[in-house]
């Protein structure tokens, strides 16, 4: 064949490569992206996003790219295209369209290890029915009648083996508090029995591999952790068969009918494999996310006289009123009472950020300020970054629960602004179903605390974003027995 014979069969190749190239270029010149920076590939930069951080900032990496291309950039992350928003309005627009224009689409690895049946990955029909099961155990009436003794009770049980002038890790103190309330709410396990404590080691396993890189390689942490993922599911499992076979056998238990586990099966037709998940999310959830913000807490007061003093005025008017009329517990009342309380979890949650950022992914193509966001892409609403904005927060990495106040007294637009762009519990139809129980645990917490207690930081430590929010050393305090004059 001649060389103009060979020309003439890879023409037509050629000219459909060429077309093909065209038609990519055309097709990514219709949409007019943020600006940014893609990465290497595969890797993006998801490296130096992940990199830990102060946790009451928003990290170098967030600090050069909004300065470099603004609020709303493109990335490659999670080694997927991205666009990352510290934009409070697109933030809540994502929230707000929630399976309608975008949808949860958290990395594979975080359902390989919390289930395909976890209420944080799932998306659609199934996550509303478990949210709705989540919703109705975790009711207002059922916050009032039965889980706010239980909060205050685990409180007790915990602070009560706090000695005088003695050092320990308050981020242990409150993981074992809202680990032990967890068991108890959920499937009627006691503080401190064998099998509680056992299970306790296996979801310590577990958490570790929950944040580490996804490798399921002989001796890392995500396998260790799938290992032990394997030992919990086992061990609810076990309840389970239990559980129905007392219904079988028609043994009532008035204390195993009104935890999770014996609701589920009572009020719902989920399939054993659904329960699991639904239950092993609910855990760690609920414990996780609550201790963390209680850490913070007794991180950030200490820093702030004031607010203790504050604190101590508010919740001595309230034992006062107690011991007048005759009663120990607290009540729902009690718990409507402690304005300035809400206000010091409101900041706390504002300046910690448990929850940093989200996962969405875009249903369809979207505009948004002149940018398009493409269908399929990924879309990260970074929480931490609106809640640190100094245009929206005056001061943002000053500890101020007055801030709060001011905001409720002041009914402009731009203040309303603000209190609408705080969304420490996501929004949206995926708004966090333990929201309240979240703020009634720290509320009861700081309660007994500052009544019975002055706490001082033993050495230096700081909440650090990995992106998780952890303390390195544990948060190691010395307390002091104080009796408040009541």
């Amino acid at each position: 064949m001649s060389d103009s014979e060979l020309i003439l069969c890879l023409l037509p190749s050629f000219l459909a490569l060429v077309l093909f190239f065209i038609l990519i270029r055309r097709k990514q010149k219709r949409f007019n992206l943020p600006p940014g920076d893609m990465g290497w590939p595969f890797l993006g930069e998801t490296i130096g996003y992940l990199k830990p951080y102060s946790a009451t900032s928003i990290g170098e990496f967030m600090e050069q790219h909004i300065s470099r291309y603004g609020k709303i950039y493109k990335s490659n992350l999670f080694g997927e295209p991205t666009i990352v928003s510290a934009d409070a309005g697109l933030n809540r627009f994502i929230l707000q369209n929630e399976g309608r224009l975008f949808e949860c689409s958290y990395p594979r690895s975080i359902g390989g290890i919390l289930g395909k049946w976890s209420m944080l990955v799932l998306v659609g029909d199934m996550h509303r029915h478990m949210r709705i099961i989540s919703l109705n155990f975790l009711s207002h009436a059922r916050l009032r009648t039965h889980l706010l003794r239980e909060v205050e009770n685990h409180t007790l049980l915990v602070l009560k083996t706090w000695q005088d002038n003695s050092v320990f890790s308050a981020q242990d103190e409150a993981k074992k508090f809202t680990f032990n309330l967890m068991a108890k709410h959920i499937m009627s396990l006691d503080p401190g029995v064998a099998e509680t404590e056992q299970l306790k080691k296996e979801y310590i396993t577990f958490m570790k591999g929950v944040v580490s890189p996804p490798l399921n390689l002989p001796g890392t942490a995500y396998r260790k952790a799938l290992q032990s993922r394997s030992t919990i599911l086992k061990f609810i499992n076990r309840k389970m068969d239990q559980r129905i076979k007392k219904m079988r056998e028609g043994i009532e238990n008035l204390e195993e009918d009104n935890d999770l586990l014996g609701w589920v099966l009572k009020h719902s037709n989920l399939s054993t494999e659904q329960i699991l998940d639904l239950i092993l999310s609910l855990l760690f959830a609920g414990h996780e996310t609550s201790s963390v913000a209680i850490a913070l807490a007794i991180y950030f007061l200490p820093g702030c006289p004031r607010a203790i003093q504050q604190l101590r005025e508010e919740h001595v008017e309230i034992a006062k009123a107690k011991k007048q009329s005759g009663e120990t517990e607290l009540n729902w009342d009690d718990y409507k009472k402690m304005d300035f309380t809400q206000c010091v979890i409101s900041e706390t949650l504002r300046l910690g950020n448990v929850v940093r950022f989200l996962h969405r992914k875009a249903l369809k193509d979207v505009r948004y300020k002149g940018y398009d966001i493409p269908c399929g892409w990924k879309v990260l609403p970074v929480i931490a970054a609106v809640h640190l904005d100094p245009l929206l927060f005056d001061h943002p990495q000053h500890f101020n629960p007055w801030r709060w106040q001011e905001m409720k007294q002041n009914n402009s637009s731009s203040t309303n602004s603000n209190t609408s762009s705080f969304m420490p519990f996501g929004g949206g139809p995926r708004l966090c179903a333990g929201s309240e129980l979240a703020k009634l645990e720290m509320a009861v917490f700081i309660h007994h605390l500052v009544l019975n207690y002055h706490w001082e930081l033993a050495e230096k430590d700081q909440a650090f974003a990995f992106p998780f929010v952890d303390f390195p050393k544990g948060l190691p305090i010395r307390i002091r027995h104080h009796t408040a004059c009541i």
